[in-house]
């Protein structure tokens, strides 16, 4: 079936091109050492990911062609931030800076208004939670965030809640060959997984076989950082049985989680 024609800041979209996944890799590694052809032609082939991001955002009285234009702003700054070493697509990084950017223009020209204050508060946050994601590779906590700008954690979090609008978890940002981008997927914690609190569920029965004598040596020595000396005057043994103790403990735990 053949597309209308339809024409965005009078780029016909049925034309744009459409990047394979090994030539995105050669495009991103030419970008990183500076050839500027390389990032025209990387940042004309994700111009379908900004089209897909600003759906979400038609028929809120935004003309189209602002929408498209605020959302290559957005793309342009992924581009430049993007580092192949966070081992996340570029799709997964580039849709939050687009939704980002496109948000910041819809609350600028929408009807509610927050004071101008408080907006320039949030801007700096946002602004330096993306210089510190550069930085760390990772989300920057809110305390990191607020100890950067010199302010207090209260007043970020302020700034930045007075700015934000409510979504769905589960709604989709994008979709990348039927792989859906869901917000949750951006807010994820990577810490509390279920996987992790099943490791740990683990550890802590493989510890509960231990002696009461293994259990204080163990706590003593990986919690209060106590030589093996001092744990044998603690306990009332040698060193070289601190020693033994320990070594058998950790063995018996390994095995347990084997």
């Amino acid at each position: 079936m053949q597309h209308a024609k339809v024409e965005i800041c009078g780029v016909n979209t049925a034309t744009l091109k459409l990047l394979t996944s090994e030539q995105k890799e050669e495009l991103l590694r030419k970008i990183a050492q500076g050839d500027a052809a390389a990032r025209q032609e990387f940042i004309e082939g994700n111009l379908r990911l900004v089209l897909s991001v600003i759906q979400r955002f038609i028929g809120r009285g935004e003309m189209v062609d602002d929408l498209f234009q605020v959302g290559c702003i957005g793309l342009i700054k992924a581009v430049d931030n993007f580092d192949m070493n966070y081992q996340v697509k570029f799709s997964t990084y580039a849709v939050p800076m687009i939704v980002g950017e496109l948000r910041r223009h819809m609350r600028d020209s929408g009807s509610v208004r927050v004071s101008r204050s408080l907006r320039d508060t949030a801007y700096k946050a946002l602004a330096a939670k993306e210089k510190l994601t550069g930085e760390l590779s990772r989300e920057p906590r809110v305390e990191e965030i607020a100890k950067e700008l010199d302010l207090r954690k209260e007043d970020v979090v302020l700034a930045l809640d007075s700015i934000l609008e409510p979504i769905s978890l589960f709604e989709p940002i994008y979709c990348d060959n039927g792989d859906a981008v869901f917000v949750m997927d951006q807010v994820a914690d990577p810490v509390n997984t279920d996987e992790n609190w099943m490791e740990e569920l683990a550890i802590r029965d493989s510890i509960s076989s231990l002696s009461a004598r293994e259990k204080k040596i163990l706590a003593l020595r990986f919690f209060e950082g106590r030589t093996q000396v001092e744990v044998a005057k603690e306990v009332g043994i040698s060193q070289a049985q601190v020693s033994r103790l320990e070594k058998g403990a950790i063995e018996q735990i390994k095995k347990n989680l084997s």
